[in-house]
């Protein structure tokens, strides 16, 4: 429509016009825009595109360039199937008409309009057929569709114990409360929505599963089993575009046999595959207004047309004749401008849903005001106000909402109410009070935000809740309560359902650490003040609050308790003493990676192997020389359980990445553990100093941080191993720039180098008269040590060795029998050669040589 000069599209629903609306407002500005519906009317002097509800809808399309009519298939409807088929027959645009709806309204189209062009927009996504579930075990992100008022809220008590919630949508709500409540389910602040059919039409959600609670509806004459292409029409909210999505049925039904959809419903729906649209409903568009007889007659007139069939009595026909049977109205509608106004009138729409007797009666008060020209602003003001009650309960409030919704039609007809835009302003407000009104009341009854957040708390994500120990001791998640600390001891809100409870105590138990610590920390700055850790002692300023002795490892110090506490009553002091255990705890956090290597040293699982070298890590704080490791017994198959625990084998050094950080390392000091200097910061770089700070190496008059000279290594061993492998080539290249950048000298970087096996050859200087940067620098390698392991042997002590003539070295006789080729099975021991042979000293080194 945006691409043509002006336009109109005729909508099903009056929250799509304004939905669209509001897109087209975006790109063409809001002078050039109109919305029209029923109940508002926004309509700007120099509108062009125009926004309407099928009803509001001109019947030609308003003489412009673009006419579109939304959802053409609900020409088949019972109650509004004749406006859509006048619609689809009359509407039509100067330069574009297009008529949006199902592929079942395909063989109508063709007999009815035949110049129409058939175009096709297949689905994306696929939906697939789920089965039945309970609604226990229904996944996230579903929609549960019931036609009745009664499942619908049955549904969603249900889903508001064991699930913490769900949006509610029916065709009763007005369009802001329905808005409310999707955005409660798009949001992500509950996982389910529980509908009526009115789900099937004009809203997106993201929604993954549909479930059907029922398969069977009143559709005004009699309770039906759906069709397959109402079935899709909801199923089909399963998906976006090219997500798949599924549906099913609803099972543990207590009433009837348990629901299941046919096979060849399953097929249809699947598939896409429905029986085409047979007919169009018409009524006659143009009726006569000569008199009520003649108006009348007309409504029920056949169409001529084939594949055309007369509607069913719509609710304005029946309160029509219901009306024109009582003779003083009767007798006041004589000329032809009061028939077409009285037939005006007969066409408000039924917003309360109470039938023809009642909206009969409705309309007749209107039609007493209406007869005399106009209605009363002040009668209007006093009815809206009456109803401008947020109070009451759900049933109250949506009885009110459609009242209100009656009166904003009312007050949008240009020649009904005096002071029409003071009213409908009104109207307006009231509506959207009532409306907030309602969703308020909805969600609290069927969204328990408490179960709500705990229930997402127990999924991956529950460490990110926020969680909060407020002043009186109440712990709240994501600010529900959930319970109170009692001293150091959760206590479950008492509030609580047992459902609940058991939600609570396990958020409780994830976050029990840090709600204690909180605990501990106010307990202990009201009783101590600032607290810090110097030299194995906690202090209070210069006064000692405790000692830290060895615990049963270094990272886990005891606790004991300063002599002058002991004067306290033990009560208080067993108080203090917890809440200071606690702030103890919280304060070591820095060394839950050493923690981790001590715990798994003591796991018999880990292996001997492994357990030694954790044991010689967590010894030395995290840090050891690769040949204090003894990584020639770890399995290479126990290497990834290293990684796991965070331990990283390098060229040198044997490290934890995450204590060489400045946090663990300071910790380490004031805790006397490590008493080495430790750097405030942890450069990677520093100047050289006569005792090695913790976590450095030697680096020439410097010292690089383990982790860092590590780095320098990998990049050097990755540059040898994409060096030419050819016996021409002359070594590899080392790029210097990384050891530049972090404050590295080059004198410094060689020596660093050359502990770990890499050795630069002589600058290549360029010749005379040449220019340019001289030429990189060849480096070379060659493994600075191995990780050896002593022989295992069985074989007993070591016999003389023997020579290939039967002799030993001694030239004594061998009593054996062949020497050493007589058992070529037997292992030989590498040995030494004797200098005095230069062959045999030469097989020698060639054996040495094929082993590396």
């Amino acid at each position: 429509m945006c691409g043509h000069s002006s336009g109109t599209i005729g909508f099903p629903l009056r929250l799509l016009a304004r939905e669209v609306y509001d897109k087209v407002c975006r790109i063409k500005g809001e002078d050039a825009c109109a919305l029209i519906t029923g109940e508002e009317r926004i309509e700007p002097p120099n509108a062009r595109y125009f926004l309407c509800t099928a009803e509001a809808m001109p019947r030609n399309g308003g003489n412009r360039a673009f006419v579109a009519l939304d959802e053409a298939q609900i020409g088949a409807d019972r109650e509004r199937g004749h406006i859509f088929t006048d619609r689809l027959l009359n509407a039509r645009g100067r330069e574009e008409t297009m008529l949006l709806g199902s592929s079942t309204l395909e063989p109508m189209v063709r007999k009815l309009v035949p110049e129409a062009q058939i175009e096709e927009r297949p689905r994306f996504s696929t939906l697939t057929h789920a089965g039945s579930a309970k609604l226990s075990r229904l996944p996230p992100r579903s929609a549960i569709v019931a036609f009745s008022i009664e499942q619908v809220y049955q549904v969603a008590e249900l889903l508001r114990r064991f699930r913490g919630g769900a949006a509610v949508v029916m065709g009763a709500l007005s369009p802001q409360t329905r808005n409310r409540q999707v955005e409660l389910f798009q949001s992500g602040e509950v996982d389910y929505i529980v509908a009526t059919d009115a789900i099937g039409m004009g809203l997106n959600l993201d929604v993954h599963h549909v479930a059907f609670a029922a398969l069977s509806k009143f559709d005004g004459l009699r309770q039906r089993r759906l069709v397959p292409a109402e079935m899709a029409q909801i199923a089909g909210r399963a998906g976006r575009h090219q997500t798949d999505g599924s549906f099913g049925t609803l099972s543990g039904s207590r009433r009837g046999a348990p629901l299941e959809l046919s096979e060849d419903e399953i097929h249809a729906i699947e598939n896409h595959q429905f029986a085409p649209v047979t007919h169009l409903f018409w009524r006659e568009p143009n009726p006569r207004f000569d008199t009520l007889d003649v108006l009348i007659g007309d409504l029920e007139s056949r169409p001529m047309e084939e594949g055309l069939a007369l509607a069913p009595e719509a609710i304005d026909l029946a309160v029509l004749k219901r009306l024109a049977e009582q003779p003083d109205i009767a007798a006041d509608v004589k000329t032809a401008g009061n028939v077409r106004r009285f037939w005006e009138a007969c066409q408000l729409p039924d917003f309360r849903q109470q039938g023809a007797d009642a909206h009969a009666r409705f309309v007749a008060r209107l039609w007493s005001d209406l007869r005399h020209d106009y209605i009363g602003a002040d009668y209007v003001a006093a009815r809206i106000s009456e109803l401008d009650n947020p109070s009451g309960d759900i049933d109250t409030l949506q009885g009110r909402l459609s009242a209100i919704r009656s009166w904003a039609y009312i007050c949008q007809r240009p020649d009904w109410v005096l002071a029409r835009d003071e009213m409908a302003a009104r109207a307006r407000s009231a509506e959207a009070k009532l409306s907030d009104a309602l969703h308020q009341k909805l969600t609290e009854r069927f969204v328990n935000r408490r179960t709500s957040v705990l229930m997402k708390g127990m999924g991956k994500d529950a460490g990110l809740l926020r969680v909060e120990l407020k002043d009186d001791g109440q712990v709240t998640v994501e600010d529900q309560p959930i319970g109170h600390l009692d001293g150091f001891r959760f206590v479950v809100d008492a509030d609580a359902s047992s459902e609940e409870r058991k939600l609570m105590l396990a958020a409780a138990e994830k976050h029990m650490a840090s709600l204690l610590a909180q605990k501990a920390q106010k307990l202990v700055a009201d009783e101590l003040g600032e607290l810090r850790i110097e030299n194995g002692c906690i202090l209070r300023g210069d006064q000692p609050v405790a000692q830290l002795e060895k615990g049963k490892s270094p990272s886990r110090p005891r606790l004991l308790m300063a002599k002058e506490l002991g004067q306290l009553d033990p009560a208080h002091r067993t108080r203090l003493e917890d809440a200071l255990q606690l702030w103890l705890e919280e304060q070591l956090a820095p060394l839950a990676p050493l923690r981790a290597l001590e715990d798994a040293a003591t796991d018999p699982e880990a292996g001997t192997e492994v357990r030694a070298l954790l044991l010689t890590l967590a010894d030395r704080n995290g840090t050891t020389r690769r040949e204090d490791a003894g990584l020639a017994h770890v399995p290479k198959e126990k290497r990834p359980f290293l990684r796991r625990l965070g331990v990283t084998i390098g060229s040198l050094d044997v490290f934890v990445p995450a204590l060489l950080k400045p946090a663990p390392r300071q910790l380490l000091k004031r805790l006397g553990i490590d008493n080495r200097p430790v750097r405030d910061a942890m450069e990677a770089v520093h100047d050289g100093e006569n005792q090695l700070a913790a976590g450095y190496r030697r680096a020439g008059k410097q010292a690089i941080r383990i982790d860092m000279a590590e780095k320098l290594f990998r990049a050097a061993h990755e540059s040898r191993a994409k060096a030419p492998q050819s016996k021409d080539a002359r070594g590899f290249r080392v790029d210097s720039a990384l050891a530049t950048s972090m404050g590295l000298l080059p004198e410094s970087f060689r020596s660093l180098m050359r502990d770990a096996g890499f050795r630069p050859g002589q600058p290549v200087e360029l010749a005379e008269g040449a220019l340019g940067p001289p030429q990189p620098v060849a480096w070379t390698w060659r493994a600075p040590r191995k990780d050896f392991a002593p022989r295992k042997t069985d074989r007993g002590p070591r016999k003389p060795r023997k020579d290939f003539k039967g002799k030993d070295f001694k030239g004594k006789d061998f009593k054996g029998k062949g020497g050493r080729n007589a058992n070529p099975s037997e292992p030989v021991p590498a040995r030494r050669e004797p200098k005095g042979d230069g062959g045999q000293a030469f097989a020698g080194l060639a054996d040495l040589l094929k082993k590396g």
